[in-house]
């Protein structure tokens, strides 16, 4: 950091704490902004700022889906979700391997890709990013590539997905264009690897690595053990995001604290006080019973599915955090760990481990690091992207059909 840098940085953080900004009623908050080695240190207050009278909320905006009816408006397992330039709505449905796109008053226009092998096709197909000219990028690991298709669903192409850098676990994009991918190396049978680093990697719209924005050692959620899946689940998991700026926005969930990075340097950490929750005997028990009723259900063999449960581990709290998300006016979403132990007999008949994982709760922080309070959402209702003042994610129903709901943040009053 330069000599530059570093004095203004401290001017910053001196003013901030001194004035009261943006944020709704920022002259409340009780934090505190230090200045350590250039970097600014956010500690915050378990309170927020928002009262009653000014915290936001959500309202349903638009939500497309049935459970019968035209083909077009139902969905098998809806992975990730983009927006283009237009405000159309894109939702990668991972059962059928193609994505659907809407307009922005949600009628049904096309649909792109399909399962195969061929150009255009898929078979292994998650997550959606919206390139620079509307460039719908969908990367395909079992095809090992990433395809790309033109605003009117054509395939214009695709470029190989380079797994000996790692299994892609994310990737995360800004409307401008800046696209990353963290990648973990699993020691799989054909695919042996010496590596315990995940690495963010910053990708050109031709798939090349562009930089390395962090590496750091990788989680224990899920390795491989003797050629068959090992998990350990509530073990600590690094969550991040880009901001609009394309800042680096990162925390491993041991703890209460997101690090944001600008250039590639470490340019301010926010931190919120956090109890430690010891996971207990009956969230073990419920997760082991989900996970046995889903293998059984796969068809997973008696002799294999012993050998899978012998393989599930747990860590010994739960993470401070499940997910990290940026929202409107640089403000950030942090979303709470929900335990299964806490949901009702009712809630229990529908959980879904992967779905499920993270609680309606979200912590909200302005763009200083402030903590403005708590933005809750439907239950059920999972989000994937927050773009302008709209939270676009996927709600299923108590038959468990799934809905695309665009929700519009608000004001309290």
């Amino acid at each position: 950091m330069t000599l530059q840098k570093t004095c203004a940085t401290a001017l910053v953080a001196l003013f901030a704490a001194a004035c009261s900004g943006g944020g709704g009623g920022s002259a409340d908050w009780a934090g505190a902004i230090s200045d350590s080695a250039g970097v600014r240190v956010v500690s915050n207050p378990a309170e927020g700022i928002w009262t009653a009278a000014d915290g936001w909320m959500l309202e349903e905006d638009l939500r497309i889906g049935a459970l019968d009816g035209e083909p077009e408006y139902q969905f098998g397992q809806v992975g990730g979700m983009t927006i283009d330039s237009e405000g159309r709505l894109y939702a990668m449905d991972v059962q059928a391997q193609h994505v659907q796109v809407y307009t922005p008053e949600g009628e049904y226009l096309r649909t792109v890709g399909g399962q195969g092998a061929g150009p255009g096709e898929l078979t292994g197909a998650i997550f959606l990013v919206m390139g620079p000219g509307d460039t719908l990028m969908v990367p395909d690991v079992n095809n090992r590539r990433i395809n790309l298709f033109g605003p009117d669903g054509s395939s214009i192409g695709s470029f190989p997905l380079a797994l000996e850098q790692g299994i892609p676990l994310n990737f995360r994009y800004t409307p401008s264009g800046v696209i990353a991918e963290q990648v973990r190396p699993l020691d799989l049978p054909n695919m042996p690897t010496t590596d315990s680093l995940d690495t963010i990697l910053l990708l050109a719209t031709d798939g090349t690595v562009t930089d390395t924005l962090k590496r750091f050692p990788s989680g224990e959620t899920f390795s491989f053990s003797r050629g068959l899946p090992e998990f350990k689940f509530y073990s600590p998991e690094a969550s991040w995001a880009l901001s609009d700026d394309a800042q680096l926005i990162f925390g491993i969930n041991d703890q209460y604290r997101i690090d944001f990075y600008a250039d590639g340097e470490l340019d301010r950490v926010v931190t919120l006080p956090f109890e430690q929750r010891l996971v207990g005997d009956r969230d073990k028990q419920l997760v082991a019973e989900y996970l046995e009723r889903t293998w059984t259900e796969s068809g997973v063999p008696p002799q294999i599915l012993e050998q899978l449960k012998n393989n599930v581990h747990f860590g010994e709290y739960f993470p401070a955090f499940a997910n990290i998300l940026p929202g409107p006016d640089g403000s950030i979403w942090v979303q709470h760990i929900q335990a299964a132990s806490d949901l009702s007999e009712e809630e229990l008949e529908s959980f879904d481990l992967l779905q499920d994982s993270g609680a309606p709760e979200w912590d909200v922080f302005d763009s200083e690091g402030r903590y403005l309070g708590v933005v809750t959402m439907p239950y059920r209702f999972s989000p994937r992207i927050i773009y302008d003042d709209y939270i676009y994610g996927v709600s299923r129903d108590e038959l468990d059909v799934q809905y695309l709901v665009r929700m519009r943040i608000v004001t309290a009053t």
